[in-house]
């Protein structure tokens, strides 16, 4: 498939062979996003571990302080008693079992996150074939099942993520757009390196972070040093 003129431009700012300082790097991530929208900026790491052993996943949150600029709609999971913490605490959504069964037969959802008391945990067993693909069934391990609802909800909105490795050993996160200046964007970088190392698994052996590259929504991959 050959590339637009303005791709092949784009590539040629970045070295493919060069390992790039987050400064530089960060420069480069805004200079070459071109599109009309206000790109996401993402990290992508590859881990020294094997992704086939239960003992190292990695499976985590970090909360970034500058958010990631995207605004995410939270469903929150509970019950009678706490439905006015949950809206007060800015759920986008307060669901009961009624919800539940609605989502159970129709398949739709119409939130990015969801968060959950425990005791509402097993009465969304029979949504899990629903959310569980979608990556939206709540869990302790991601801080979204809790007795506490307020902290819970507070938390995403200031810009709790979660970040799991795949297949490959790779973990991919946001960590904010284009329009965030280096200054923001390197602190929500620092944040998130910070909460991979945490995350290492003591069974891993060598070399844990193998590389680092950072991109923006259709820009170049750029490699970057490991801080």
């Amino acid at each position: 498939m050959k590339q637009s003129k303005r791709m092949v431009e784009i590539i040629s700012k970045v070295d493919k062979n060069k390992t790039y300082a987050v400064d530089e790097a960060l420069n480069l991530v805004k200079e070459t996003s071109t599109v009309k929208f206000d790109a996401t900026v993402e990290i992508h790491a590859n881990l020294g571990i094997d992704p086939k052993k239960s003992d190292q996943q990695i499976r985590t949150t970090v909360t970034l302080p500058h958010g990631t600029g995207k605004t995410i709609k939270i469903a929150a999971f509970v019950g009678a008693n706490d439905e006015k913490i949950a809206e007060k605490a800015g759920a986008d959504f307060v669901y009961g079992e009624e919800e539940i069964k609605k989502i159970k037969d129709t398949g739709k959802v119409e939130f990015d996150i969801a968060v959950a008391t425990p005791d509402m945990m097993p009465k969304l067993a029979v949504a899990a074939r629903v959310l569980g693909p979608k990556g939206l069934m709540p869990n302790p391990k991601t801080g979204t099942v809790d007795t506490d609802v307020k902290k819970m909800i507070t938390e995403l909105k200031k810009g709790k993520v979660a970040f799991k490795n795949d297949d490959t050993s790779n973990v991919h996160a946001i960590i904010g757009k284009v329009s965030f200046d280096e200054t923001k964007l390197k602190e929500n970088l620092e944040a998130f390196l910070e909460a991979l190392k945490r995350a290492k698994p003591n069974s891993a052996k060598g070399i844990y972070i193998k590389s680092l590259y950072l991109t923006s929504s259709m820009g170049p991959s750029i490699r970057i040093e490991n801080v």
